[in-house]
């Protein structure tokens, strides 16, 4: 057996799997949420920042104007340093940056003198290097008022909440990996049951069917399992029980035999007394017939151990040849009954081996019980419903209502049919043969008083 190399995940417990597959999907899912909700909110904190600095310096140049730098420089800056602001004005003429005295220079970019010629409305930009949000808008002629704010407050906010959804994440993986646990425990206890019953089979043979609960899938499956126990428990009692009749058929002549070829041994002792020729030659005649039943014995439970191998040779089959092969094979075995034969043509996809032993096994049957002078009536006839039936039936006693229900189990054996050659095993043949075919054997009454027996065969004209 080739064995595929396996990776570290194929090598953990089923029950790991799930347990980890559903970690990591509802990590997966928590972490896509907390990325949307943290950039919902980073967008909301920053929109509105934006927002308050636009208000503020919307107010700032329409309020009064500050038209001298002393008037910048005489501005209460810890207005501004209370508000975490920082304020100027921009001279586009001059060049000059001018912010009230005591405060802190507010941070300038190049977009920014373009507000204050005129060139922008308003321009609105992040200052890394002091972490501050920072506006210009147009304040007078070839002027721009600047006010930033610092993004520490915004940026603290944020921290905390990456931490929040940080902590709430693990918390849910955490949950998942237990719930995880909690349903592949509770989900793969039917598989756990059956890992357990194949170990039991194939430790102990034990049959025992597995308890069924629920109407799921694993339960559907522990269904199919204890229909295939229970198909490995039939055919161990069809063994058991073909055994224990095969060796109670072969006891009789085995015995038998036994008994005769002692007495020939013992005759030829010195001191015996000696046989005449004609109890040898019937001595020996007994051998020979208990050899041929013997013979048939074994070739017919050989025939019935077939019922491993595949169910039928598919292949075409002419039903008609098959059937006038064995018709010749019983005329030679039957000299002193006619055979009454009607035929139509008929094929199908079978084993043409199989079904002449069949059909030979029923005309051997009804020789066995037809008396001296009489015939066998065989009839291959179509029934109009995609099958035709083969019909085999002779003129002897019948088959009594008690025996009906048996005629087709191995080594059964009728009170009429007990001193008669045979094995009990040529009608068990015939039946396994029609099942193999997809088709049914069956037993009557013949209308002249005899037993009638049926094979129906699927096929086509």
């Amino acid at each position: 057996m080739i064995l595929e190399p396996q990776g570290r995940l194929q090598k953990a417990s089923l029950r790991a799997r799930v347990t980890w597959l559903a970690a990591f999907c509802v990590a997966g899912a928590v972490a896509l949420v907390s990325f949307g909700a943290y950039m919902i909110v980073r967008k909301s904190v920053y929109d509105a920042l934006d927002e308050s600095l636009r208000t503020r310096a919307v107010a700032v140049a329409t309020g009064e104007k500050i038209n001298t730098p002393d008037l910048v420089d005489k501005y209460p800056a810890a207005f501004l340093a209370a508000g975490d602001v920082k304020m100027g004005v921009l001279l586009a003429d001059s060049g000059q940056l001018l912010y009230p005295q005591g405060a802190q220079r507010p941070p300038t970019a190049e977009e920014a003198w373009d507000v204050a010629q005129g060139e922008r409305a308003e321009y609105i930009w992040t200052d890394h290097r002091t972490e501050s949000r920072v506006i210009a808008v147009t304040y007078q002629r070839d002027q721009a008022i600047i006010i930033a704010q610092s993004m520490t407050p915004q940026r603290t906010t944020l921290a905390k909440l990456s931490v929040v959804l940080l902590l709430i994440g693990g918390a849910g993986v955490l949950l998942a990996a237990i719930a995880g646990t909690a349903v592949a425990r509770t989900g793969l206890r039917p598989v756990q049951r059956l890992t357990e019953a194949t170990e039991r089979v194939a430790n102990t043979g034990d049959l025992t069917p597995i308890p069924v609960s629920g109407d799921d899938e694993l339960a559907r499956l522990t269904h199919s399992f204890n229909a295939m126990l229970g198909a490995v428990a039939e055919s161990q009692e069809r063994q058991r029980r073909l055994v224990a009749d095969a060796g109670h058929e072969l006891r009789t002549p085995l015995t038998s035999m036994r008994t005769n070829l002692e007495l020939l041994l013992a005759s030829e002792r010195p001191d015996a007394p000696t046989l005449s020729d004609e109890d040898k030659r019937e001595i020996q005649s007994d051998v020979r017939a208990q050899l041929d039943e013997l013979t048939t014995l074994i070739g017919d439970l050989v025939e019935l151990a077939r019922e491993d191998a595949p169910q039928v040779v598919q292949e075409p089959v002419d039903l008609v040849e098959v059937v006038e092969r064995a018709l010749d094979r019983a005329r030679r075995r039957a000299s002193n009954v006619a055979f009454d034969v009607q035929l139509q043509p008929w094929t199908l996809l079978g084993d043409s081996s199989a079904l002449e032993r069949a059909v030979l096994n029923l005309l051997d049957n009804a020789v066995k019980f037809s008396p001296a002078g009489s015939a066998v009536r065989l009839n291959l006839r179509q029934v109009g419903d995609g099958s035709a039936v083969v019909e085999v039936s002779d003129a002897g006693p019948g088959i009594a209502d008690a025996d009906l229900p048996h005629v087709f189990e191995r080594f059964y054996r009728s009170s009429e049919a007990r001193t008669l050659p045979g094995s009990g095993l040529g009608l068990a043949i015939v039946k396994q043969v029609a099942q193999r075919h997809g088709g049914t054997a069956t037993a009557g009454r013949a209308p002249e008083g005899g037993a009638l027996f049926t094979l129906r065969l699927p096929g086509r004209p």
